[in-house]
């Protein structure tokens, strides 16, 4: 049995449907039961609990040989990130009381750094667990293709993306979820020792111009990509209501001077398959506003 939480978005329903078409049994952890009836339908086990709670992460996890963890992302976090460390205090002594076979953490390119920044909750979630007893892997993606939602709309009505990511030539590791399910999926199902570091990317890096030329085709209209100022990034977030800005601020920092980067060897990346003209196809067929206009 494989217990994975977060089945209900993008990279835990990839790895579900994987390990289900692999003929695996699967644990749906959930915090609604009613969110997860369609998972129920294709024989999942559904189990509720909330990830920070450790009675309840405890009972989802007991008796299965592998776990994924898929930690909640807090995009506007206190100072000193007290929402992540309290689910990371109950995601450790769950695995710790429940002792599955292996664990499967999401976390993040960029998890060595030493500045703290958004992603330094994948950083604090990686310390705390690797002194677990049970193997234990941290599956480490670049940028999600998918985060290019955000643009589909101003790209097919402007033509413009407007991009944090600077200068807009200089490209970076991105994935498709798709791709961060299945590697996942393969990565629980297989056997080691101790902590593994597994970093992903998709088949080529991307800049913002790359990502401009591949909505122009997907759209069938001229888009570009424009930077947003470093200097107006604080009031403009602030104004869509971030309290905290500051460690968003500093991740985009950390990709744009390149402290957020991949640690390991060049050629021990994975590869993910989805290229990135498909993810947002994929994105612009499943957003109705923007398929049916």
């Amino acid at each position: 049995m494989y217990a994975i939480t977060g089945i209900t978005g993008k990279v835990g329903g990839a790895l579900a449907r994987t390990l289900l078409a692999a003929g695996q049994p699967v644990r749906a952890v959930v915090r609604d039961a009613a969110r997860a009836r369609s998972w129920a339908e294709r024989g999942c086990e559904v189990v509720t609990a909330n990830m920070d709670d450790v009675a309840s992460l405890t009972a989802a996890f007991d008796g299965t040989q592998g776990v994924f963890i898929l930690p909640p992302s807090e995009f506007d976090p206190s100072p000193g990130f007290p929402e992540a460390r309290t689910v990371i205090d109950a995601v450790r002594g769950a695995l710790q009381t429940a002792a599955s076979g292996k664990v499967v953490c999401l976390s993040t390119i960029g998890a060595q750094a030493t500045e703290t920044n958004l992603l330094t909750q994948r950083t604090l979630m990686e310390q705390a667990l690797r002194e677990l007893p049970m193997p234990l892997a941290f599956l480490r993606p670049g940028w999600f293709m998918e985060n290019a939602a955000w643009d589909a709309v101003p790209a097919r009505d402007d033509g413009i993306i407007s991009s944090f990511l600077q200068p807009l030539d200089k490209a970076v590791p991105m994935v498709a979820t798709a791709d961060v399910g299945r590697v996942a999926a393969q990565l629980v199902q297989q056997t080691w020792r101790g902590v593994r570091v597994v970093e992903l990317e998709g088949p080529q890096r991307v800049s913002p111009n790359d990502l401009a030329a591949a909505f122009a085709r997907v759209l069938g209209r001229p888009v570009r990509a424009e930077s947003v100022l470093r200097e107006t990034w604080e009031a403009l977030f602030r104004s869509q209501g971030m309290k905290e800005p500051l460690p968003r601020m500093r991740m985009l920092d950390g990709f744009n001077e390149g402290w957020i980067a991949f640690e390991g060897d060049p050629a021990e990346i994975v590869k993910g398959e989805v290229q990135l003209e498909t993810a947002l196809r994929d994105l612009v067929l499943r957003d109705t506003s923007l398929s049916d206009s």
